[in-house]
């Protein structure tokens, strides 16, 4: 059967996994992407997702529906004659869109299903530390991200990599696990591993709320905390009563006996909180209201407290 494919995504991060599947010559009938946003400066200028940028400039057509149970929607994506569909970094779908292909619909999600199912898995694993993480492609299903896995790829997740750097990279890798689900699906012999429930972790939704930085705790899990949230939303702290964020830090292991949460600087050159064993210095800050700098840049034009 030849495939007819309606790619469904929004961010960079899926733009990739769309660009190898049209340099191979795969047929992309339609494109479903978020609806443009207004934006800039004073909110005048369309904000359109880079999936859509990708569709328009390679001349695929775009839908861009506010619900997905909309008849309009729905009419106009049968219209496509897609046999399947492929999700990548877009939303929930509900069963009249994933159903309908007769191929079904798959999903790239960033993480070794079922570890992470949720919102945030790149997030989470950095934050826990973890030192692999990869990608799954799954066949959709009611519950999210528990439908049978059809490929998965690892990839490992340096010490002090942080969940951008994971990010940039998975999106490489992501594409090619993507072309191999493809290729296999089109071959009909595309794996269908039922998920193991038991061994399920999940990965929630962040919020600026819980990205405050808990310094009682050891150095290597605010480390963690830092890498995981940077470089959005950023792990925060506060300075002079101002929200200060970490975007990379660095570990110092060693005993003392200050109370966690300690600045020191030497006003030029560090900048360091305490830990339950150490402390964390501080490579990559913004001050609030203040651009993203180095920590020695910083301190050039800060005076502190």
């Amino acid at each position: 059967m030849k495939l007819k494919i309606v790619f469904m995504g929004t961010p960079d991060f899926a733009v990739p996994a769309l660009d190898i599947l049209v340099q191979h010559g795969y047929e992309i009938v339609g494109v479903v992407s978020v609806a443009d946003k207004m934006g800039g400066r004073g909110m005048k200028q369309v904000l359109e997702s880079p999936v859509k940028k990708y569709a328009l400039a390679h001349g695929i057509p775009v839908l861009q529906p506010e619900k997905l149970r909309n008849p309009e929607f729905l009419t106009q994506l049968r219209e496509l004659g897609a046999n399947l569909q492929i999700v990548v970094a877009f939303r929930m779908l509900p069963e009249v869109v994933w159903a309908m292909p007769s191929l079904g619909t798959f999903n790239l999600h960033g993480s070794l299903l079922p570890r992470y199912r949720g919102a945030a898995p790149i997030n989470w694993a950095v934050i826990n530390g973890d030192t692999e993480t990869g990608v799954t492609t799954f066949f959709l299903q009611h519950e999210i991200d528990t439908g049978s896995i059809i490929f998965q790829d690892k990839m490992p997740i340096g010490e002090d990599e942080t969940a951008g750097d994971v990010h940039d990279r998975m999106m490489q890798l992501g594409a090619s696990t993507v072309l191999k689900t493809v290729q296999a699906i089109e071959a009909g012999t595309a794996p269908s591993v039922p998920q193991d429930d038991a061994q399920a972790s999940h990965a929630p939704k962040i919020f600026h709320e819980t990205c405050q930085i808990n310094f009682d705790q050891s150095t290597a899990q605010v480390h963690n905390f830092v890498r995981g949230l940077s470089p959005f939303p950023a792990a925060w702290t506060t300075l002079d009563g101002q929200e200060l964020k970490v975007l990379r830090s660095a570990k110092e292991v060693l005993t003392h006996e200050h109370p966690p949460g300690k600045l020191f600087s030497d006003g030029r050159s560090y900048l360091k909180f305490s830990t339950r064993d150490g402390y964390v210095q501080v490579l990559e800050l913004q001050l609030q209201g203040r651009k993203r700098m180095l920590v020695k840049d910083f301190l050039n034009g800060y005076k502190l407290g």
